[in-house]
């Protein structure tokens, strides 16, 4: 049984790791196009990939019988959570956005605090957030406020996403949620970005790095995901799941060299420590 367990871990940290290089290959593709652009081709192509995995086309008889404001609310967070964090990766090293992206899910999870004693993750949150911030000299540590805004928003839509995500499991369509997501975020997307820059658009020799993307991002991590939840529990997945700022920062030294400083390694530190307190405190009540 121990061993089945550390399978579990080890297809968890796979599949952040998998997610976290994904993020590193598309800040790369975003220095050549734009965040639109990048969002698009991967939701795109992972609609394509989720429908293919899930094979969603069993859910179109079902269709008309679903509760569209919940999933098209769904779809809207997940698609506006995509293209702003695209956007800070963009402008801050890929550890920091990251890190600040955490900020919503784990907000979400501190307005569940009841007790007194509990607010020392929020202070710890707090903490991590004020660090994260070069307030000294922000162009120095290649930090941008806008970057930071638009990662705190993706953290305010990924939360979104998490509630409303909650709502539409008790549709009992099961993963098939996650397909028309994607593919209404895509589709809404699509126009704006024709509109905004259709050659490169629809140039394919970008097409096989999206793919790349959306397959480290989408297809391996969910199967991953799934084989470790088998195995694991719901304290135990969301612990592991407070490593994704380290391992984002990591993905961001190897692969894009990009360097933090000590103190905003602390940061990162404080955040995940908050975020590991509330999944603790969570699970024991």
């Amino acid at each position: 049984m121990r061993n089945l367990q550390l399978v579990a871990v080890l297809y968890m940290v796979l599949s952040m790791l998998s997610y976290q290089i994904s993020a590193s290959f598309a800040k790369q593709l975003i220095a050549t196009l734009d965040p639109l652009t990048v969002t698009i081709l991967r939701l795109c192509f992972a609609t394509i990939l989720v429908s293919i995995m899930f094979r969603s086309w069993k859910i179109i008889s079902k269709l008309k019988e679903l509760k569209w404001r919940d999933l098209l609310c769904y779809s809207a967070a997940l698609g506006c959570m995509n293209i702003l964090f695209y956007t800070s990766l963009g402008k801050l090293p890929q550890g920091i956005a990251v890190g600040l992206e955490f900020i919503g899910p784990l907000g979400l999870a501190l307005l569940s605090i009841k007790q007194r004693s509990d607010y020392i993750w929020v202070a710890f949150a707090i903490l991590g957030i004020a660090l994260m911030v070069p307030w000294h000299d922000a162009q120095a540590q290649h930090f941008s406020y806008i970057g930071a805004a638009c990662a705190l928003g993706a953290g305010f839509f990924w939360a979104l996403y998490i509630y409303y995500g909650h709502r539409v499991v008790q549709q009992n369509i099961g993963m098939h949620a996650l397909t028309i997501a994607i593919g209404l975020s895509a589709l809404t997307l699509l126009p704006f970005g024709l509109w905004n820059n259709a050659p490169v658009l629809l140039d394919t020799q970008y097409w096989g790095k999206a793919l790349v993307i959306a397959l480290m991002a989408t297809a391996i991590p969910y199967a991953l995901d799934l084989m470790a939840l088998k195995r694991l529990t719901k304290l135990s997945y969301g612990t592991l799941s407070s490593l994704a700022p380290a391992l984002a920062a990591l993905a961001g030294l190897v692969l894009l060299h990009e360097r933090i400083s000590l103190i905003q390694w602390v940061a990162l530190a404080c955040i995940m420590v908050a975020s590991i307190g509330v999944t603790l405190r969570g699970g024991k009540a």
